[in-house]
């Protein structure tokens, strides 16, 4: 038996699985031999061959891989059972032996990465083979890195790549991805689910020379080849004929095509004259233009010629005009100070006049108040007679006093009463503005707290519709709940400092902001019916816990979370209702839960090892910390805080109700101030109205108090006037005298002025005659003026006639000119021609060549067409009108015509070429076939011959051969097995579903045993294949396992099973590896057997003496 040891990497009763050490009996090389010494050495390669083959596994040894945590197994040359119960280990041997030959993870079947073959808790992991060679023993090192699902080769303890050591285990024929000679546990199944052409290619890669599987290779890929030429010869054969049939057919309508094609060069040639014959046309009307244009310039020079006189003419008499003009202004100027002069002495005189006018009046003044004075005298003695008469008829008035007190009383009463009324009402006056003061603040204040919560409903408007119509029907419906009903989450939290909402945000989830929160199970039920069933809309609802949660405490005081920079808890940074803060602590721990500083983040290792918190916010990110079930290790995930969108506008509902309420407290005051007001309003109007009566009536009495003494005194006064009016005398003669000589002094000084007068009027009218005198000459001169400018204006009319004609004739020399130089550039492009070139050579003299030996007749030459283009028109008619009767004609027929005749020559040629190498081809199959099939045939019959011998040693029948339903199809060639294990039946084809399970796994492991002396591999690895098999058919294979892999010159052979029949037959030269696992294996360092045989023999020598 082989020895493996093992060491376990943790401590437990559980860890550790040990294999078993081998019978140190067994005659095995002692190569294969495990050491006993504490530590074992590093593996040494072997240089002799002994009865190993090239390539065989010499040592196998597993560090944390699967369930081994160190293990080294010696296997021997020939028959290897590794036998051990099931999930102590043994499949972990086999994939360590496909993982360290660069087999992929997938040839197990049991997982695609190969981290996932390190043992469970371990980072790394090592497979170590040494393989059997003559000129030094092959190691190859694999190291797995879990973290990185990578690997690091060694061969030789020496760094290498994967390639290479592919390229090393190539060399040696070993194929871990052939299920001929590696066949895993999990891949038992497969093998007889592989096809008829699979089974060939698994055989010719596992026991065929190896150009046999080469050259069936290439002979699929020449006959894929041969079959690819003669689909392209036959296809392009097909093609040519068809293309040579349609050429023959469109012939004629080529040779109609090139008839036609004469009347178009034609056509051509005179649309490429018309434009020269239309410059011509063009050039002639040019020069006429120009002449005209020039004998116009000239006569435009003479009529500017014949204007010279009569400018110089019309400016001396301008010069002349100019000096009138001066004179009869300085003549308007003298006339106009004598006219002042004038004017003065008439003024002086009106003055004179005016005087005498106010001696008149003053005396005519005194005349009428002299007459006045008598006649007011007349009237005052009449008045103080009437006075007189009515003093003496007044009656006494003394009994009127008390009256006039009590009055008075009264009225002082009044006043107090109004006075008193007045100062309350400016005292309710002063409440009203200082109510409506308040009031309009107070509205501002709830305006202001609208307009931020319309900006958070249109946000919720905006993300959320349903929800949002849903918050429009619960406020019009709220009679229709018995307890409190939260609008949603988002709508009710009031941030403290909108700086923090980014942190409740990332912490509360949008189902949960956008929800509706209710205190009754009752009440959300007729919610969501009303609004999920009847209004269909998508709405979220909570209920409250039963208990408030909102007041609990938190399990770590704040203050003890201050050192690592947290300065609150969720739950402190915002507001909401009481339901919606219990619900919040409730399903998210708010309370729980801190906000840090980036202080924190500096000390997160310290917060996440001292703090057992859970849930922890810092400046920028959010960190959950799990604990995990198998490791007991913190796992921290942190994620990064997304920007708050719904938090970051504060709404204080309470506060915004208070206002409410103080705007109602302020509207009743108002209304009460108002009714106050009216009333004070009345009872001032009354009192006013009672003051009115009583001063009258106060008027009255005193009225007639006063009128005696009244009378008295205006007697005594009109007395004194009268006394005065008869003093005041005045001499109307002595008056009239003075103003009659005052009037002789003026007249005289009258009269001087009106000479002066009369003489500055001579002197004035002379002025005015010398003016007329002037003005006329002027006219004179300003009509010759005149006469001049019409008959220069005549000459400039008809000069600007001539100038208009001269631009018109040289805005049409112009035109004409581009259009020549247009029609001349048109004329080239058709002709194709440079700006320095002629009329081409072409035009004149070559006749076109049609391709393909197709000759036109030669067209008229350019200098022979019409000349005209009324001709080249007609002639153009005439030829469209002939080639239009050449109708359905394409012009890509001719084209096609033309590609097909060259197409046709080339398909030719590529069909020789193409026949040459499919001739090639068939030559080259030919001989790879006979290189290939003969040595298949004797090799599939050799196959045959054991595979036939072995079923029919079990009293069975089977036979293999070589399928195929067409010879040449060598992709379709194929290995069929064909068995009966039973007499009554024929031989079936093996399949995954006609045969049983266990009768899959007798073929299986003989058609195995079959390869094994033709196996050219250094080894064949069968897992568990005997686990479906009944007793006798599990005796009998064991058999002839043992029979065929103990022979000499055979290669290495690995049997896993986790258990044998009894009384089996095996081998000197077999080796078989017991797996055994428990929780008081010993240590590898402590293993030694014969110390263990030594005590065996010991009890048994003493147990019959006790």
């Amino acid at each position: 038996m082989a020895t493996p040891s093992r060491k376990t990497a943790t401590p437990g009763p559980l860890a550790s699985k040990r294999p078993l050490p081998r019978d140190p009996s067994s005659e095995v090389p002692s190569k294969r031999r495990s050491s006993a010494s504490p530590a074992p050495p590093p593996p040494r390669p072997l240089q002799s061959s002994g009865p190993f083959v090239e390539g065989s596994i010499v040592r196998i040894a597993m560090e944390n891989f699967l369930t081994y945590d160190i293990c080294e197994v010696s296997p021997g040359p020939h028959l290897n059972m590794i036998i051990g119960a099931n999930g102590t280990g043994k499949s972990s041997i086999v994939c360590a032996i496909c993982l360290g030959l660069a087999g992929k993870p997938a040839f197990m079947g049991r997982a695609d990465k190969v981290g996932f073959f390190v043992k469970r808790g371990c980072s790394k992991g090592m497979v170590e083979i040494e393989l059997f060679k003559i000129s030094g023993n092959l190691v190859i090192t694999r190291e797995i890195d879990v973290a990185k699902n990578q690997s690091f080769w060694f061969i030789n303890k020496k760094s290498t790549t994967q390639k290479i050591v592919e390229e090393q285990v190539a060399a040696l024929n070993i194929q871990v991805g052939n299920l001929c000679q590696f066949l895993p546990q999990d891949k038992v199944g497969e093998f007889a689910k592989l096809s008829k052409i699979e089974l060939l290619e698994a055989t010719e890669k596992s026991i065929g020379p190896p150009e046999m599987h080469r050259y069936h290779c290439e002979l699929k890929n020449f006959r894929e080849k041969e079959k690819q030429l003669e689909t392209s010869c036959k296809e392009k054969t097909e093609y040519l004929e068809k293309m040579i049939q349609r050429n023959e057919r469109y012939k004629q309508d080529v040779e109609r095509f090139y008839e036609r094609k004469r009347h178009l060069d034609l056509i051509e040639m005179l649309e490429a004259k018309r434009p020269w014959v239309e410059y011509e046309n063009v050039r002639q009307e040019y020069e006429e233009v120009k002449l005209a244009r020039d004998r116009v310039k000239e006569e435009v020079r003479k009529l500017k010629e014949g204007q010279i006189p009569m400018t110089h003419r019309i400016e001396e008499i301008e010069k002349q005009r100019h000096n009138l003009e001066a004179r009869i202004k300085e003549k308007a100027t003298d006339i106009k100070e004598t006219s002042q002069k004038c004017k003065q002495k008439q003024d002086v005189i009106e003055r004179k006049d005016k005087h005498i006018e106010e001696l008149q009046q003053a005396l005519a003044v005194k005349q009428n108040e002299e007459h006045d004075r008598q006649r007011r005298i007349s009237n005052t003695r009449k008045m103080i007679e009437d006075l007189q008469n009515e003093l003496k008829n007044t009656e006494n008035c003394e009994n009127l006093q008390p009256q006039i007190d009590a009055i008075t009383s009264d009225l002082r009463q009044i006043q107090d009463e109004k006075a008193l009324c007045e100062g309350e009402i400016i005292d309710m006056r002063r409440e009203k503005e200082t109510l409506e003061k308040e009031k309009k603040n107070v509205e501002e204040h709830i305006v202001r707290f609208d307009n931020l919560m319309n900006q958070k409903e249109d946000k919720l408007r905006q993300r959320y519709r349903d929800t949002y119509d849903a918050v429009l029907w619960l406020r019009n419906n709220r009679d229709k709940f018995k307890q409190r009903v939260c609008e949603p989450i988002m709508l009710t939290i009031n941030m403290k400092d909108n700086k923090n909402a980014k942190y409740v945000e990332n912490h509360i989830s949008s189902n949960d902001l956008r929800a509706f929160v209710f205190e009754s199970q009752e009440d959300m039920e007729v919610f969501l019916k009303e609004v999920r069933d009847n209004k269909k809309l998508r709405v979220n609802a909570v209920m409250a816990p039963e208990h408030s949660c909102a007041d609990k405490a938190p399990s770590v005081s704040l203050n003890e979370l201050k050192q690592y920079g947290f300065f609150s808890y969720l739950r402190e940074l915002f507001d909401a209702p009481n339901p919606v803060m219990s619900y919040l602590c409730y399903q998210y721990h708010i309370h729980e839960v801190p906000v840090g500083t980036e202080r924190t983040r500096e000390r997160i290792e310290r917060v996440i090892q001292e703090t057992q918190l859970k849930q922890f916010y810092t400046a920028e990110e959010k960190y959950v910390v799990k604990t995990s079930f198998y490791s007991n290790k913190h796992i921290t995930v942190n994620t990064s805080l997304k920007v708050a969108q719904f938090l970051t506008v504060t709404v204080d509902l309470e506060q915004r109700r208070h206002l409410e309420e103080q705007l109602k407290e302020i509207n009743r005051k108002l209304q009460a101030v108002e009714s106050g007001l009216i009333a004070l309003r009345e009872k001032n109007k009354h009192l006013e109205h009672r003051d009115n009566e009583l001063r009258q009536k106060k008027k009255e009495l005193l009225e007639r108090k006063t009128k005696k003494r009244q009378l008295e005194q205006k007697i005594s006064s009109k007395l004194g006037s009268l006394k005065l009016m008869e003093q005041d005398t005045c001499n109307l003669e002595e008056e009239e005298q003075k103003a009659s000589t005052k009037i002789k002094e003026i007249n005289v000084q009258k009269a001087k002025l009106v000479t002066e007068l009369t003489n500055l009027i001579k002197i004035c009218t002379s002025l005015h005659i010398q003016k007329v005198n002037l003005i006329l000459q002027n006219t004179t001169v300003i009509s010759e003026k005149n006469k001049l400018e019409s008959d220069y204006m005549a000459a400039s009319s008809q000069l600007r006639l001539t100038e208009q004609h001269f631009i018109e004739l040289d805005e049409n020399r112009q035109r004409l000119l581009q259009k020549c130089k247009e029609l001349m550039k048109r004329a080239r492009q058709v002709c194709n021609l440079g700006a320095e070139q002629t009329v081409p050579q072409e035009y004149q003299t070559q006749v076109p060549t049609i391709p393909n030996g197709h000759n036109s007749s030669p067209p008229m030459a350019f200098q022979d067409l019409p000349n005209t283009l009324d001709e080249i028109d007609a002639l153009l008619t005439e030829e469209r009108s002939r080639a239009s009767c050449f109708t359905g004609l394409n012009p890509t027929v001719v084209e096609e015509y033309t590609k097909r005749e060259e197409e046709i020559e080339q398909l030719t040629e590529e069909l020789k070429i193409k026949k040459v190498e499919l001739d090639k081809y068939r030559e080259s199959i030919s001989q790879v076939k006979e290189r290939w099939l003969n040595p298949l045939k004797e090799l599939v019959e050799k196959i045959n011959e054991k595979f036939s011998n072995f079923f029919s040693s079990m009293q069975c029948a089977g036979e293999v051969d070589l399928h195929t339903e067409n010879e040449e199809d060598y992709d379709k060639y194929g290995i069929r097995i064909r068995v009966k294990f039973r007499s009554s039946t024929q031989l079936h084809e093996l399949t995954p579903h006609h045969q049983s399970g266990g009768e899959r796994s007798v073929s299986t492991m003989l058609y195995l045993m079959a390869l094994q002396e033709l196996n050219r591999c250094p080894f064949r690895v069968v897992d568990e294949i005997n686990q479906g098999m009944d007793p006798i058919n599990e005796r009998r294979v064991f058999e002839m396992v043992v029979n065929t892999a103990c022979k000499e010159n055979t290669s290495q052979y690995f049997f896993i099973t986790p258990k044998l029949l009894q009384n089996l037959p095996y081998s000197e030269k077999m080796t078989v590896l017991f797996v055994y696992n428990g929780p008081h294996m010993l240590e590898p360092n402590r293993w030694n057997l014969k110390a263990f045989q030594r005590r065996r023999r010991r009890i048994t020598f003493t147990q019959p003496s006790q």
